[in-house]
């Protein structure tokens, strides 16, 4: 069953779709985001996955480097490899693979048509999102095993609980 908090994405125009999505990653550029914030996220990510029994895979990673991954009954090998190609769309584009995806459908196009990227490496299907401190790409937390609006809204969701929890959100001016 997947949550469906990612109906909010579904039911927009893709123009503003596009317009929310990139306010959430304004949103979500953080102060701060170390090795127990990869931790905290990707356990809050699990536990609320097992409590809604959602079969997904989870990862954190900082650049090249997996710092936090775990699944949860339902998953498979095949949504580590998602995350996997989800993730290098978040490394070479430095925005949330829906975002992307979005992007080229604004355009008049799709990733898979005119990205250039092999698609068994790369695929911009919603639930991989960059993690960004003080404007700098370091990392990406991904969620694969549900529709990929429902990755997204998870890892949207687990975001903003731990900036709810004493995660550090990016001040301007600094």
């Amino acid at each position: 069953m997947s949550d469906p908090t990612g109906a909010r994405y579904r039911d927009l125009r893709t123009e503003e779709k596009l317009a929310v999505l990139l306010a959430e990653e304004r949103e979500l550029d953080l102060g701060s985001f170390d090795l127990d914030d990869a931790w905290a996220v990707g356990s809050w990510l699990r536990a609320t996955a097992l409590d809604r029994g959602l079969g997904v895979a989870v990862a954190v990673s900082f650049g090249e480097q997996r710092v936090f991954h775990a699944a949860t009954p339902g998953s498979g090998a095949v949504n580590d490899a998602w995350l996997d190609r989800k993730f290098r769309v978040v490394r070479h584009f430095a925005h949330a693979t829906l975002t992307v995806r979005t992007q080229y459908e604004a355009g008049g196009s799709t990733f898979d048509e005119a990205a250039a990227l092999d698609p068994r490496r790369y695929q911009a299907a919603g639930g991989g999102f960059p993690l960004v401190v003080r404007g700098n790409l370091i990392g990406a937390v991904g969620v694969s095993g549900l529709e990929m609006h429902d990755d997204h809204a998870l890892v949207v969701e687990a975001l903003r609980a731990h900036l709810a929890q004493g995660g550090r959100r990016a001040t301007t001016g600094d």
